[in-house]
């Protein structure tokens, strides 16, 4: 069997016993606590749901809501990890430049996201900006420090190779740090994926009136729980295929460009 597909079942494989293991505990909290069965729902219970003839009019509003939070987190990350990837690559060239804007960024990050939101709507409007900004916020930092701390871990000596090879800096950081920093790139960007639809959902309560994350606080305002537990489901299920998808995009770049870390990693 061809190694990408083996890594794409196995990381299948995983994701399907991700979900199995939470919907175990989450059926076995309401059993085991008793909750009262009008505000909580199992797992079978989003499952007949989402089957029952009656409801394609629900379907259809979940699926609309489903597509427009996957697009706003996706966007989100991608943005996010691509200025903290060349804002790292900066930090590695200048350090100056790492020692100036570290700080302020990090002061930024210790503002919570829900007060930066509405300042946030109010510069950058309510629409698909607005909610790129906030979702790349979130994606922005977990990925510059493990991508600026991964850039500076390279062994010294791999460093002074290149140095007595008469190596500029630039292509030292490219053929040299750039590879070893490919594992924390794909570590930060499974912690970011979550975070970006977390991100996403906030902008859409808060901002946009679109997507799941509205959809949620309406359910709950209107009581229809079984529309705000289906919705919660499906963005669980779609954070661990997010991290499955960038584990499997990780063994396979590691494959292709840093074969010995795809061979420690697995």
């Amino acid at each position: 069997m061809n190694r990408a597909v083996k890594r794409v079942l196995i990381g299948l494989g995983s994701a399907a016993l991700s979900v199995g293991v939470i919907c175990a505990v989450w059926q076995g909290l309401i059993s085991g606590f008793d909750l009262d069965p009008f505000l909580t729902r199992g797992p079978l219970d989003v499952w007949r749901y989402l089957l029952d003839p009656e409801h394609d009019a629900e379907r259809a509003l979940l699926a609309e809501a489903s597509r427009i939070t996957a697009r706003d987190a996706v966007i989100g990350m991608v943005a996010g990890t691509t200025a903290a990837v060349a804002m790292a690559l900066a930090f590695a060239l200048w350090r100056s430049f790492e020692q100036t804007v570290m700080p302020v960024a990090m002061a930024l990050r210790a503002v919570p996201l829900v007060a930066m939101t509405p300042l946030i709507a109010l510069v950058f409007g309510r629409g698909l900006l607005s909610v790129t900004v906030i979702a790349g916020i979130v994606t922005f930092f977990p990925v510059l420090v493990n991508v600026s701390l991964a850039l500076r871990a390279v062994p010294a000596s791999a460093l002074d190779l290149m140095h007595a090879y008469g190596a500029s800096p630039a292509t030292t950081l490219w053929r040299v740090q750039v590879p070893s920093a490919l594992p924390a790139l794909f570590a930060a960007m499974r912690v970011a994926a979550p975070l970006a639809l977390v991100g996403a959902l906030l902008a859409e309560w808060l901002t946009t009136g679109r997507g799941l994350g509205y959809l949620m606080l309406q359910s709950v305002t209107t009581f229809e729980l079984d529309r705000m537990w289906t919705a919660v489901t499906i963005v669980t299920v779609a954070s661990i295929l997010l991290y499955t998808v960038i584990s499997v995009l990780e063994q396979l770049t590691l494959a292709r460009y840093a074969p010995d870390q795809a061979r420690r990693a697995l």
